[in-house]
């Protein structure tokens, strides 16, 4: 019985605990689109990989396959967006950013562009004073890489346009709205 193992880099879109000291993990990679892996042991106090797997955090990681879930094996941190994790009003706009990708997508759909784009909102959000025009340049251009908006085009309602493609109102939003209004 041979075990396959991959090596690929990704963002964190959300985690769950799992049993005792495991977590179930939705991670966004470059190479294989969006995964589900579980991450064994990772609760532990004396766990290795614990910091690692925040979300929203970019990492480079190692699985293998499993029967149900991959299981990771190896993580290494790329970056932990720790200037966002500072501000609130970013960190809501973060977590906006990861339920759009994650209600709009399908596991191991490969989209490297998605993933650059995702990488590159987050990278920007790390310096931004303008949290509204990042959040309605993320939506649109989301929109454009999956092909429901025509590029170039002007969409005047952005969050409303968004909410008909995935059939139900967002929860990160209304807290976007809050707290960018």
């Amino acid at each position: 019985m041979s075990i396959k193992r991959y090596s690929t880099e990704g963002i964190i879109i959300s985690r769950k605990n799992f049993s005792e000291a495991d977590r179930i993990l939705k991670v966004y990679t470059k190479h294989f689109g969006k995964l589900t892996l579980i991450a064994k042991g990772i609760r532990k106090p004396k766990s290795r990989k614990r910091g690692s797997l925040e979300v929203f955090g970019q990492i480079r990681f190692s699985a293998s396959m499993g029967k149900n879930l991959d299981i990771m094996l190896e993580v290494e941190i790329i970056d932990s967006f720790d200037l966002i994790r500072k501000d609130l009003k970013k960190v809501a706009l973060a977590y906006y950013f990861l339920e759009v990708v994650d209600k709009l997508t399908q596991d191991n759909e490969k989209n490297v562009a998605l993933y650059e784009f995702l990488q590159s909102a987050l990278g920007s959000l790390k310096e931004t004073t303008s949290l509204k025009n990042d959040k309605k340049r993320f939506v649109v251009g989301i929109l454009t890489i999956l092909g429901f908006w025509p590029a170039n085009k002007k969409l005047e309602k952005p969050d409303e346009f968004l909410e008909s493609v995935t059939e139900r109102r967002l929860s990160s939003p209304r807290v976007g709205k809050k707290l960018l209004a």
